[in-house]
């Protein structure tokens, strides 16, 4: 019974958490208004929540990782795949090398190990906590793009450094050699996994709906189910359970282009999703606060080894790693941006356009960019997975002054980002990007023409087969004649007069929208539409057969 009330009260507090930060005056992030009031269920109630490392691995990580996989613009995050791969995992190993030596310089008391355990904890950027700081001030998708593809994989590959570094706190030993192997072996065959399961269950699963229909309910809780088994599937043969999560998310968004659901279903499924995810999140910043007065309690203890027995000693060692992980960043992105430069320089030739227009990154940029590296829910979610133990069963050591740095990292770079943000992302403007209108508006043109034909190909068979010629002409005309106003820009909709009418008209009017789907699948299959034109014709295209069907 506790433990329903323990999850009821955090549930509550995610609740409120929305509503709180709307209410403010003043723009503060939801993530920190979760942690204040997990900090007052912490202090207020006789209740606390025990976290089991492994357990709450499995229960945060795989889902909210399968769906930034699944959910991320593929095409988007093509277009700076350079600049996103240097950003994460460049800069994460970067990272989790000079900050772990900078910790274990910092902090004697923290093993080396440990030290590089908590520098790969704090990599992971979370683009979720960014659009919340940034929600009275519009990031430039460009922007978005990039941080949304460096935290999809950064999360992976720093949550991989994390696994290496507890196993060389728990065996005492690393081998650079048999780590790189290892590290093929784990990172590979969990992207294998991952794929693999979803392929393999969206096809059983497309094969069961051909046979015997498709149950909403069920199609949902398998989409549930699917990070889950992957993550479980890759742990099971000693791969990465992160990296497979996350690549099942990808496959998912090319495996159903050809095995597509019911409208419906997609429609409940994404509400389901959108639910999960501002669930869990919400509920791992509402832990951070809980945890926080325990986990200070015993800091202290761990702050005392290295001599030091002020609290204000906690305070500045987050401050300095903060400060590590800023400069690390803004050096990294700067580098980065530079070299871009100069590849595009080498490929116009000198004296081209960019070499006229472009000659350093933009300081505002690169800051945004810097401070745009907010920690949040995978940091958290990794450093709380940090053993108990060690082998032999003696207490893992630091752990508690480790989650508490991170937790501190997490705080510190919200609020940094909250001031810094509005003010850097104020009238910036990043490198223009070629309008979506044409290839909406070519997408548009496509699907209604092909709409029409199928449309004009069973109003002849019901012709044929039933008669009356006149009666199946005037419905399909109808229905048909929307699709010309479309291409041809004009009204809404006419009402159907009477019943027979409206029922003929819903019967052409799913002939058309499953003519329009399945044109829009052939032009993603050929590449000449983008993920985000797709997501919104889908969508338009779901709102019509669900109220068609309704």
């Amino acid at each position: 019974m506790e433990s329903v009330s323990v999850v009821l009260f955090l549930l509550l507090a995610v609740v409120v958490s929305g509503a709180i930060s709307r209410m403010l005056p003043w723009s503060v992030p939801t993530p920190l208004v979760q942690i204040l009031l997990g900090c007052v269920i912490g202090l207020s109630t006789s209740y606390s929540v025990s976290l089991d490392p492994e357990l709450f691995l499995l229960l945060f990580l795989p889902p909210l990782l399968f769906l930034d996989g699944w959910r991320i613009p593929k095409d988007e995050l093509f277009k700076d795949v350079s600049t996103v791969v240097e950003l994460a995992l460049g800069l994460v190993l970067t990272t989790v090398i000079g900050m772990g030596l900078f910790i274990n310089w910092m902090i004697p008391a923290m093993p080396l190990a440990v030290a590089f355990a908590l520098a790969a904890v704090v990599s992971p950027t979370d683009p979720i906590a960014v659009s919340a700081i940034a929600a009275r001030v519009p990031i430039p998708k460009r922007m978005m793009h990039i941080l949304e593809g460096e935290s999809l994989l950064n999360d992976a590959s720093g949550l991989v450094c994390l696994r290496f570094a507890v196993a060389a706190a728990l065996t005492g030993t690393f081998s650079a050699g048999g780590a790189a192997l290892n590290f093929l072996w784990v990172a590979g065959a969990g992207l294998v996994i991952g794929v693999a399961v979803t392929l393999v269950v969206s096809r059983a699963k497309a094969w069961v709906t051909r046979r015997w229909g498709e149950d909403t309910g069920s199609q949902i809780l398998v989409s549930l189910l699917i990070p889950f088994g992957s993550y479980m599937l890759a742990e099971h043969f000693h791969a990465s359970g992160i990296l497979a999560a996350v690549s099942a998310g990808v496959t998912m968004t090319f495996a159903e282009i050809s095995r597509e659901a019911m409208a419906v279903t997609r429609m409940r499924r994404n509400s389901v999703w959108d639910t999960i995810q501002f669930t869990l999140n919400g509920i791992i910043f509402v832990l951070l606060g809980e945890q926080l007065p325990g986990i200070l309690a015993e800091a202290k203890l761990t702050v005392a080894v290295t001599g030091h027995t002020e609290p204000g000693w906690l305070a500045l060692y987050v401050v300095a790693i903060v400060l590590g992980l800023a400069a690390l960043r803004f050096a990294w992105v700067w580098l980065s941006f530079k070299f871009t430069i100069l590849r595009k320089r080498h490929a116009e030739g000198n004296g081209g356009n960019v070499a006229a227009t472009v000659r350093s990154p933009n300081w505002r940029l690169v800051a945004a960019m810097s401070f745009a590296g907010v920690r949040g829910a995978i940091t958290l979610a990794g450093v709380l997975t940090l053993p108990l133990a060690l082998n032999d069963g003696t207490p893992f050591p630091a752990r508690d002054l480790a989650i508490f740095l991170a937790a501190g990292v997490i705080i510190v770079s919200l609020v940094v980002a909250s001031i810094a943000l509005p003010v850097l992302l104020k009238g910036l403007t990043m490198p223009g990007e070629p309008s979506k209108q044409a290839e909406e508006d070519a997408a548009r043109v496509r699907t209604a023409e092909a709409a029409i034909k199928a449309i004009e190909r069973h109003q002849h068979r019901l012709a044929e087969s039933h008669g009356d010629a006149d009666r199946y002409s005037a419905a399909g005309g109808r229905v048909m004649d929307l699709y010309r106003e479309r291409i041809e820009g004009l009204g809404e909709e006419e009402k159907i007069a009477t019943r027979e009418q409206e029922r003929l008209f819903r019967d052409f009017r799913m002939v058309g929208v499953k003519a329009e789907r399945a044109a829009l699948a052939e032009l993603i299959r050929a590449r000449e539409v983008g993920s985000e034109t797709m997501r919104k014709l889908t969508r338009e295209l779901d709102l019509s057969e669900a109220r068609l069907r309704g």
